[in-house]
């Protein structure tokens, strides 16, 4: 890829006095301080940089009045318990200008690697522990040949997937013209959970020798995006319900139809012995599930991992309903009360996640097709793409976005190690070719 050029960097805070504000981390929140921060990347069609980047700056300007945690930075009370603090002479969000002329809107679009996109987003390898004194969102306008890359680097350990589309919908809103939030952001954590958790964290000696960056130990891991289209996303989940459950229960949703095809078919691109034991996990958005419940716009984590495990033998024997039941059923026993058990039991003996915790030959599925991420139009149209930057991937980790396309087309971002993503991406039976 060409080189792309940092031309500025400048900072953006709330356009109006918001004042001392702290806002205790939850539950939810700490275990993700050992993450690294969430990446995301949209690109446009059009040209008019300069005025685009004054356009976007005014409007995060506005929109930070109401998510102003953005603009802040992580803190610790006196008794070491994490919160998120605010204050108006913080610095803000930072905001980088870059240049990458070489690269087309459409070039991009078309990549099914990830490799190419990492220049274009900031924050790579960085650590959502270092929010202590870094920004809490770097945000990077880069100008394109015939368009804009706009790279999102979100601290994980203050925002799950769901408040960052919150936000960046917000944004986009009041740069279409709207002259306020039209639903602001609810930002009283502990109402969802407001046991003190103390925890004693420090920053790696070398941040780099421990970055998911370019420090390559173990086997090479390579990512794609496969791009399910509707007709193919209909397939599959008929496919899965032609066996209704015995037991009279409700039809398997898209998201279990297509989390039991994924697993069984990277199972079988992943070479495992029968008797090899293969994790599903799934991090489930738990707004409806705590109780009470809590709104939409809760403005923080609300997700917890689900996890259920099978033997690999199992999966390839038996129909793609098998591992879609099992995933259904791990679902829906995640119930306000096992919320709290997990809750309480991380809570007596905190632990912080890191990759290697995922489980044994993971499949671990993070965003969802739910958010509407082509909606995303700050005034010059929707995005061309909506990818995730390099940081957070291991291997077996599954990104699913709504497909560029629209109604019900997927697109789902795999990583996983190089030999397996080659026998997967040969698999007619999972591109659904057949």
């Amino acid at each position: 890829m060409a080189k792309v050029k940092i031309t500025s960097k400048s900072h953006v805070k709330p356009g109006k006095i918001v004042g001392r504000k702290e806002c205790q981390l939850v539950t939810f929140d700490l275990p993700y301080l050992a993450f690294y921060y969430n990446q995301k990347l949209l690109f446009y069609k059009g040209g008019e940089f300069e005025e685009k980047v004054e356009k976007l700056k005014d409007g995060l300007r506005v929109v930070l009045e109401e998510f102003y945690q953005l603009g802040g930075k992580l803190g610790k009370d006196e008794e070491g318990v994490f919160r998120v603090d605010y204050d108006d002479d913080m610095d803000g969000v930072e905001v980088l200008e870059a240049i990458a002329e070489g690269v087309s809107v459409d070039e991009l679009a078309a990549d099914e690697g990830t490799s190419s996109l990492k220049d274009l987003i900031p924050y790579n390898g960085v650590l959502n522990l270092e929010g202590l004194h870094r920004p809490l969102l770097s945000v990077q306008l880069t100008k394109l040949k015939g368009g804009l890359a706009m790279g999102c680097a979100f601290n994980h350990s203050i925002l799950d997937g769901t408040s960052t589309w919150h936000f960046m919908s917000s944004w986009a809103q009041i740069c279409r013209g709207s002259n306020s939030v039209s639903v602001p952001p609810f930002l009283e954590r502990t109402k969802a959970r407001n046991t003190r958790v103390k925890l004693d964290l420090s920053l790696p000696p070398n941040p780099l020798a421990s970055s998911n960056g370019d420090a390559k130990v173990g086997p090479q891991l390579r990512e794609k995006l496969f791009r399910f289209s509707e007709a193919a996303i209909d397939k599959i989940k008929s496919k899965v319900n032609s066996n209704p459950p015995s037991d009279g229960s409700k039809q398997f949703s898209t998201f279990q139809s297509l989390a039991g095809h994924i697993w069984q078919h990277v199972t079988q691109a992943r070479n495992l012995k029968p008797e090899d034991y293969s994790v599903f996990t799934v991090f489930a958005d738990c707004r409806k599930r705590v109780d009470p419940p809590m709104p939409e716009c809760y403005f923080g984590n609300l997700i917890q991992a689900i996890f259920t495990v099978t033997a690999a033998g199992l999966l390839l024997v038996n129909p793609p309903e098998f591992g879609a039941s099992m995933v259904k059923k791990a679902i829906e026993a995640h119930n306000a009360k096992a919320i709290d058990e997990r809750n309480k039991e991380w809570e007596a003996a905190p632990k912080i996640f890191q990759f290697k915790d995922a489980g044994v030959n993971c499949l671990a599925v993070g965003s969802s097709p739910r958010f509407k991420v082509y909606d995303v139009d700050f005034g010059w149209g929707k995005p061309e793409g909506v990818r995730s930057g390099s940081n957070n991937r291991f291997d077996g980790m599954v990104y699913l976005y709504q497909g560029k396309s629209g109604g019900r087309s997927i697109d789902v971002e795999i990583t996983l190690e190089a030999g397996a993503l080659e026998m997967l991406e040969k698999d007619k039976e999972f591109l659904m070719e057949v």
